[in-house]
C-alpha cells in the first residue's frame, strides 16, 4: 500500500494543506517552524489514536485546543488519506477520511469513512461509515459479482465516540478494507530515535523490529543475527564501509541476563561496549537495522537523519532510503542537509513555506527554474543552499 494524497485541515500550522502525487521516497525541506515535524506527527497521531483513542492521542499533544489551528477552534480537524491497495489482484485507490471535533469540550470522532470504487465508473462506495460512534461496515465487500444494493451491511455501535471504527472492526477479517488499513497503520514506523536510549544494557526481550526510540536495538540486532544471517552480514558490510575500523558488531549477554551491543575495532583486541562508541556509529547502525528489516515497514518517517553523521555518508544514506522505497516501502524524510539533498531527485522533493502563520507546500518538480538548473547539471542541495528554493533557507 502506498499513500498518494494527503489532505490536512486545521491541524496546527496546516489550515488547509493538500499533498498530491506523493512519491514512494518523499523528502521534505523547510525553515524551522514551517511544520516538518507536524507533517510527520500526522502519521504518529493516527498510529496513537489507533493504539489508544482520539482523546489520549490529543492529550499527549497538549489537548484539542493545542492541536487545532489558531482561530479555527469552532471548526473540525480533518485528515484524509488516499492510498493504493491491491484488492482481488486489482490496484484500487482507497480513501480514508477522519473528522474530529468537540462535543461539550470533549474530543469526538464526528465522521470516519473508508471508501473506494468497485469498478471503473461511478462514485466511490462507502465500505465503512461511522458518525459519533455509530455506523456500518460492509462484510462482503470483495464480492464484486453482486450489485451495490446486495452488499451486506453490518450495523455497529462502538464503546465510545472517541474510538476509531477501524480499531474496533479492523480486528475482524470479515471487514476486509478496515482490517487492511488497520494493519497498515499498526506497522508504520515514525522514528523518534534517541541515542541515549539505544545505549547501555537492556532486558533481553524478544524483538523483531526497531522501536521508534531505538531502545531495543540490541535485541533486534540479536534477532536478525540469529534468524537472518544474510541480512546481518549486509548490515555489517555496510557498517565496515562507512565507519572506519569497524570489523564486527554483536549483541552480547551480560552476567545479569541482559543484552548489550559491542563493536569491534580491528585495531584493538577487545571490543568496545556501545557506551564508548560515537553517536554517529550508533545512529548509522540503527538506520541499517531499520532499512534492512526482514519484514519492512510499509511506511517510514525519519526526521533529520543527518544529525551526528559525517557529511560524506549522507549521499549513501539517501540512496539507502530510496532503495528501501523501491523495494516496496514508503519513506518520508525531513532534512536540513544540502549533502543529503544532493542525492535526491527533484521529483522526490517538497518544500514548506510559512505565510502569516499558515504553512503551504510546493513540489520542486513543478518549478520550471529548478528543473532548468538541474537539467544543466546543478544539484538540488546546491540550489537550496544558494536560495533557489523560494522562501526556504537551509
Amino acid at each position: 500500500m502506498k499513500i498518494v494524497t494527503l489532505k490536512i485541515k486545521n491541524y496546527r500550522v496546516f489550515e488547509n494543506l493538500e499533498i498530491e502525487d506523493i512519491p514512494s521516497f518523499c523528502v521534505i525541506i523547510g525553515a524551522n517552524g514551517t511544520g516538518k515535524s507536524t507533517l510527520f506527527d500526522i502519521f504518529g497521531f493516527l498510529r496513537d489514536a489507533l493504539k489508544n483513542n482520539i482523546r489520549q492521542a490529543l492529550q499527549v499533544r497538549g489537548g484539542y485546543k493545542e492541536v487545532i489551528t489558531r482561530g479555527k477552534e469552532q471548526e473540525n480537524i480533518e485528515i484524509e488519506l488516499q492510498f493504493k491497495m491491491n484488492i482481488l489482484n486489482t490496484e484500487r485507490l482507497v480513501t480514508y477520511l477522519l473528522i474530529i471535533g468537540e462535543d461539550h469540550k470533549r474530543p469526538v470522532i464526528k465522521r470516519e469513512i473508508l471508501r473506494y470504487k468497485r469498478d471503473e465508473h461511478g462514485k466511490p462506495f462507502h465500505f465503512l461509515d461511522f458518525k459519533l460512534g455509530q455506523g456500518y461496515a460492509i462484510t462482503n465487500e470483495e464480492d464484486f459479482s453482486k450489485p451495490k444494493e446486495k452488499l451486506e451491511r453490518e450495523e455497529q455501535k462502538l464503546e465510545s465516540n472517541d474510538i476509531l471504527a477501524i480499531k474496533g472492526l479492523g480486528q475482524f477479517q470479515r471487514f476486509k478494507a478496515a482490517s487492511a488499513f488497520r494493519s497498515l497503520i499498526e506497522n508504520w514506523h515514525v522514528s523518534d530515535f534517541h541515542i541515549s536510549e539505544a545505549r547501555g544494557s537492556k532486558d533481553a526481550l524478544y524483538a523483531e523490529h526497531l522501536s521508534p526510540t531505538g531502545d531495543n536495538m540490541a535485541s533486534v540486532a540479536q534477532y536478525i543475527y540469529q534468524n537472518h544471517s544474510d541480512l546481518f552480514q549486509t548490515i555489517l558490510t555496510k557498517m565496515q564501509e562507512r565507519v572506519p575500523g569497524i570489523s564486527k558488531v554483536e549483541a552480547k549477554d551480560t552476567e545479569d541476563g541482559r543484552l548489550i551491543l559491542k563493536f569491534q575495532d580491528q585495531a584493538f583486541k577487545d571490543p568496545f561496549i556501545d557506551r564508548y562508541v560515537s553517536d554517529g556509529t550508533m545512529k548509522m547502525f540503527a538506520y541499517l537495522i531499520l532499512l534492512f528489516d526482514p519484514k519492512p515497514h510499509p511506511l517510514l518517517c525519519v526526521e533529520e537523519p543527518e544529525n551526528q553523521l559525517y557529511p560524506t555518508l549522507l549521499r549513501e544514506l539517501a540512496e539507502e532510503f530510496a532503495s528501501y522505497a523501491d523495494r516496496g516501502g514508503q519513506v518520508f524524510v525531513s532534512t536540513h542537509s544540502p549533502d543529503f539533498l544532493n542525492a535526491v531527485s527533484l521529483e522526490n522533493i517538497f518544500w514548506l513555506i510559512k505565510e502569516e502563520g499558515i504553512t503551504k507546500i510546493y513540489k520542486a518538480k513543478d518549478n520550471q527554474i529548478l528543473r532548468n538548473l538541474v537539467e544543466q547539471g546543478d544539484l538540488p542541495g546546491y540550489l537550496w543552499n544558494q536560495g533557489w528554493f523560494e522562501g526556504v533557507a537551509p
